[in-house]
């Protein structure tokens, strides 16, 4: 299985500091998806790069995003996250809004979606590392039967 992990921050891509939330991805899909290849790209909160990174992760089963759900005017993770996508699945976007409310009441400011272009999926999670473990944690153990859907398997 092919993971790629995009983090979406202007600060993050110029090097004011360092990343966290996705080499805390990074660490729970080792720790829980035997085998898993995992990559990392850092870019700036702006569509075209948002897309170059997903361009450049094509050959990825699953490209999980964090940063840039907000609705901070530059919060534009979603806006990207759609034009790439073939198909929507709301149900994932609303299960880690709905885990992460749990913890936190603004999780309702998250925009985050999920959805599939052709066989890959691509999620999206806010940019915290206190959300991403949440959300990295309810998605790992799905990441295996996800790609069994896409390829025609069913539920077996």
């Amino acid at each position: 299985m092919r993971v790629s992990v995009v983090t979406v921050s202007d600060r993050a891509s110029r090097g004011e500091y360092e990343d966290l939330s996705g080499p805390e991805i990074e660490r729970i899909l080792r720790e829980t998806v035997p085998g898993a290849e995992v990559e990392r790209r850092v870019v700036p909160d702006e569509e075209e790069a948002i897309l170059g990174a997903f361009r450049a992760s094509e050959g990825a089963d699953w490209i999980l995003t964090t940063g840039g759900t907000g609705p901070a005017p530059r919060d534009v993770t979603p806006e990207a996250t759609r034009r790439w996508i073939d198909r929507e699945l709301p149900g994932v976007a609303e299960a880690l809004r709905a885990e992460s409310y749990r913890e936190t009441r603004n999780a309702v400011f998250s925009r985050g979606i999920a959805g599939m272009r052709g066989r890959q999926y691509v999620v999206n999670f806010p940019g915290s590392v206190k959300a991403v473990r949440l959300c990295a944690s309810v998605l790992a153990p799905l990441l295996e039967h996800g790609i069994r859907m896409a390829s025609g398997e069913g539920h077996g």
